[in-house]
Formats: structure tokens, C-alpha cells, sequence
């Protein structure tokens, strides 16, 4: 179980670092607000971070796609059904993902038009770019579905394990229904982006990952007495 644990720590942290940077930092420095000039010239002065964003991403599916394959060897014995929906939640995700990044090189074949689209002027390869990234967004906005969805039975194996913090475990099914909230919220009310709720509602989801991420790697699994007497005998 302690290797489990550490092959699925490892694999977490694969997925938090490289989502944390094509998620997070790549934005924060390439975002414009909305405005296209601006934008496209930041993408070309910065071309190698936006090109390290996109392998970043792809990355972070691949250790995802494995990932509830390792937690459900550790973790299915705590409940086969909620594994399976663990399971069953989180790997359709990856090939949405994946489509999804199509958006981003997209983009770099008309930062470098090819011959198709060299009739484009200046102003229309930029509109193109916007609406490229936006497409973009609109699919991260799906995919919180799975990983909202995923992170609920996640969260109840953990609780009910006996091995690993209840807290954490509380902490992902809170992260779960946040993002699942941050969907809807974003599909029906047009100022929830701009909101204060907005900034704060994927907080116990953040917690919650980065908490048992750096639990299994770092400390594994911690088995009660009882627990250890049965599972050796």
C-alpha cells in the first residue's frame, strides 16, 4: 500500500505542477483582458512560454489519465462502486483535454501562417486568435464538469479509507461540488467571472488536491492497528 500511495503521490504532483503552470502562471503572463492586439503581441514576444504551456498541459493529462488508475488500487477496497465512479468520472476527461489544446496550436499556426492562410490580413489572424482562445476557455469550462465530478467519490474513498485525513477527504468533495458550482454559476449569471465568490470558490478544491497530493508522497499511508491486522491476514 505505501508503494501505491507513493506512485499515486507521484503522479498528483506531476499533475498539480504542470497544471498549476499552463493553468495559472502561462495566463497571468500572456493575458491581455480581452484585447486582441495586445494579446497577439504578447504571444509572439513570449512564443517559447506559450509552446511550454501546451507540452505542460498534455503532460498533466497523461499523469492524469494514470492517476485513478493508481488511487483506485489503493483506494478501491474502500468501496468498489465509488471507485469505479472515480474512475469512471476523471478518464473521459483526457480526451476532451486533449481536443481542447487543439485550440492552443490553433493559435500557433496562425501566429506562422501557412500558405492557406496568408491571405488573412493583420486584424483577421488576430480576431482568429481571440476566438481561438476563447473556444479554449469554453472547454476548460466543460472539463470542470468532470473535474468537479470526479473529486466527489474521490473525496468519500478518502473519508471512509480509515489511512489517509478525513479532512482531506472533506476538503475534496467541497472542491468537487466548487467546481460543479463554478460551472453553473458561469453558464447562468453572466457577473459571476468578475464576483468575489469567483476568486474563492475552487480554494477547497486546491486545498483539498495539494493537501493529499503531498500526504501520499510524503508521509503514504498510515494503517490503524486493526485496519493492518486484517489487511495482513
Amino acid at each position: 500500500m505505501k508503494k501505491d500511495a507513493r506512485i499515486a503521490g507521484l503522479l498528483y504532483l506531476v499533475t498539480v505542477l504542470t497544471g498549476i503552470f499552463y493553468l495559472g502562471y502561462v495566463p497571468s503572463q500572456l493575458s491581455a483582458h480581452g484585447d486582441a492586439t495586445a494579446t497577439v503581441a504578447r504571444l509572439v514576444q513570449s512564443e517559447t512560454l506559450f509552446r511550454l504551456g501546451i507540452l505542460a498541459e498534455l503532460a498533466c493529462n497523461v499523469a492524469f489519465l494514470l492517476l485513478p488508475l493508481a488511487l483506485y488500487r489503493l483506494l478501491g477496497a474502500s468501496g468498489r462502486t465509488a471507485a469505479l465512479l472515480m474512475v469512471a468520472f476523471a478518464v473521459p476527461s483526457v480526451p476532451v483535454a486533449f481536443a481542447n489544446a487543439s485550440h492552443h496550436l490553433s493559435v500557433l499556426s496562425l501566429l506562422h501562417p501557412a500558405v492557406s492562410l496568408q491571405s488573412l490580413d493583420s486584424g483577421q489572424r488576430q480576431a482568429q486568435v481571440m476566438l481561438q482562445l476563447d473556444a479554449y476557455r469554453q472547454g476548460l469550462m466543460v472539463l470542470e464538469i468532470f473535474w468537479g465530478l470526479w473529486l466527489l467519490p474521490f473525496g468519500y474513498l478518502v473519508s471512509k479509507s480509515g489511512f489517509l485525513p478525513r479532512l482531506l477527504g472533506a476538503l475534496l468533495m467541497l472542491g468537487g461540488l466548487g467546481y460543479l458550482a463554478d460551472f453553473l454559476a458561469t453558464l447562468l449569471l453572466p457577473g459571476y467571472p468578475t464576483s468575489a465568490v469567483a476568486d474563492y470558490i475552487m480554494l477547497p478544491a486546491s486545498l483539498g488536491e495539494i493537501g493529499i497530493c503531498l500526504w501520499l508522497l510524503v508521509i503514504g499511508v498510515r494503517l490503524p492497528a486493526k485496519l493492518a491486522t486484517a489487511r495482513s491476514a
